[in-house]
């Protein structure tokens, strides 16, 4: 069933056209406001690597624009950062004054549609059941009781395979 499902990653290159920049004043604040990011999508920053570096930061670090102890750092260029949690992600260029000047960038994720509910196909068993109604609130405790009675008959009969066993 995995192969059947299809997957719904974005790819978002980060500043769109411009990268990953200080040049040509692009607002990163905005930039990230126009999109909506999602669990599995991919955060592409494409720069110059002689000139700016990506830093996976923390919000304080973020704010403050403090690259001194990133969570991650990228440096070749072209990364590729795919998004495996919900929740603001935070990246700053760590050359000094670049992040000052505007080079930072909040990705805020959201959970991905299709990771809220799965859609009842994938959902489903692979071995057919037969279709019986749902038991009512009055029919719960007896199938706990039966539910019950296997395991105590499971174990019984497990007991007597291993005392049969012996025997033999």
């Amino acid at each position: 069933m995995a192969a059947l499902k299809v997957s719904h990653a974005a790819v978002h290159k980060v500043g769109d056209s411009a990268g990953w920049t200080t040049i040509g004043g692009v607002d990163y604040k905005k930039w990230a406001a126009s999109k909506t990011f999602h669990v599995g999508d991919v955060i592409k920053f494409e720069y110059n690597s002689q000139f700016h570096n990506v830093m996976h930061v923390t919000h304080p670090m973020y704010q403050s624009c403090n690259a001194s102890v990133p969570l991650d750092s990228y440096a070749t260029g072209n990364d590729t950062i795919t998004i495996t949690t919900k929740g603001h992600h935070f990246f700053i260029c760590g050359i000094p004054g670049h992040c000052q000047a505007g080079q930072k960038v909040d990705i805020n994720v959201l959970r991905h549609p299709s990771a809220a509910a799965p859609t009842p196909a994938l959902a489903s068993p692979a071995v057919p059941v037969a279709h019986a109604p749902a038991p009512g609130p009055n029919m719960a405790a007896p199938l706990k009781s039966v539910k019950g009675q296997f395991v105590v008959l499971g174990l019984a009969i497990a007991t007597l395979a291993v005392l049969v066993s012996g025997l033999a």
